[in-house]
């Protein structure tokens, strides 16, 4: 994948300012860095937009606010609650268009407010084929996703940051809190913070840069972690247990088909997309 091809596409959305949806993930550190290019060769209306919400993690924030000192990008950091809305509250099926919608309209005033014509996101080629209702809010609201319409999936992603020497090239992915539920779980600040902390514990077991997911059914935790660490966690299964009964839970199980992203969403078929 060519990065001249990246950069020819974002120069066409220059003049106009840009604003970009940026969480700190390999996906949009990417589009940033590019953009940081482009900055230098030639001065251009730019911001970066971060959401803050009980759904991301402070580390995750904290991620955010030094990668753009660093680079010395203008940051807007927008404190929202979508668990004001009750189709995201009630954790609908389609709970991730409803979330999206409310963030990208928000985003979308912000940039409006300071005169930028283009607002763009990290969605990449990979998330148009699983299951990903949050799509139809970003196309409904006419986001740019550079990454998805030029066809570039996150392995492709992911080699590019490595040759830029980004840091996130390796990182995993941190998906919105809210995926650990099954739908139709009320979902209340306490029990995301219940899953922030059982994850933070897990991390303790597992070797830096480990995909980790804590999805609660009920009183019961489900562990998922690479197939290769399933022995490893086992081997400490008593200390693992007590960690994560120490936050409420009743019963503690690992998962062996390991971890898989959009575990929750099995029971959706592949015609459903990211439509609902």
């Amino acid at each position: 994948m060519s990065k001249s091809l990246l950069l020819d596409f974002l120069r066409r959305h220059q003049s106009g300012g840009i604003a970009l949806a940026f969480s700190g993930g390999v996906d949009s550190t990417l589009l940033l860095a590019l953009l940081r290019e482009l900055q230098q060769e030639q001065p251009f209306p730019w911001l970066a937009l971060t959401m803050h919400s009980l759904f991301q993690t402070e580390a995750e924030l904290i991620r955010v606010k030094e990668l753009a000192r660093q680079w010395s990008v203008p940051l807007q950091i927008l404190s929202l609650d979508p668990l004001r809305l009750e189709q995201v509250r009630n954790n609908l099926p389609d709970r991730c268009y409803w979330c999206k919608r409310h963030i990208f309209e928000s985003f979308r005033e912000c940039a409006r407010r300071q005169g930028l014509q283009t607002l763009m996101d990290g969605t990449n080629a990979d998330d148009l084929l699983a299951y990903r209702p949050g799509v139809r809010a970003l196309r409904e609201l006419q986001v740019v996703s550079p990454l998805a319409e030029l066809g570039i999936d996150k392995k492709s992603v992911r080699a590019l940051a490595r040759e830029l020497g980004l840091a996130s090239a390796c990182k995993p992915s941190s998906p919105c809190l809210a995926t650990r539920f099954e739908y139709g779980t009320v979902l209340t600040a306490g029990l995301i913070e219940q899953i922030q902390r059982g994850e933070e514990s897990l991390r303790r077991f597992c070797p830096e840069g480990t995909d980790i997911r804590l999805r609660r059914h009920g009183d019961l935790a489900r562990i998922e972690v690479p197939p290769l660490l399933l022995p490893v966690l086992a081997g400490r299964h008593a200390e693992l247990s007590a960690a994560l009964k120490a936050l409420g839970f009743k019963y503690v199980t690992l998962d062996l088909e390991g971890f898989r992203s959009g575990s929750m969403d099995i029971t959706f078929s592949q015609n459903d997309h990211t439509e609902v």
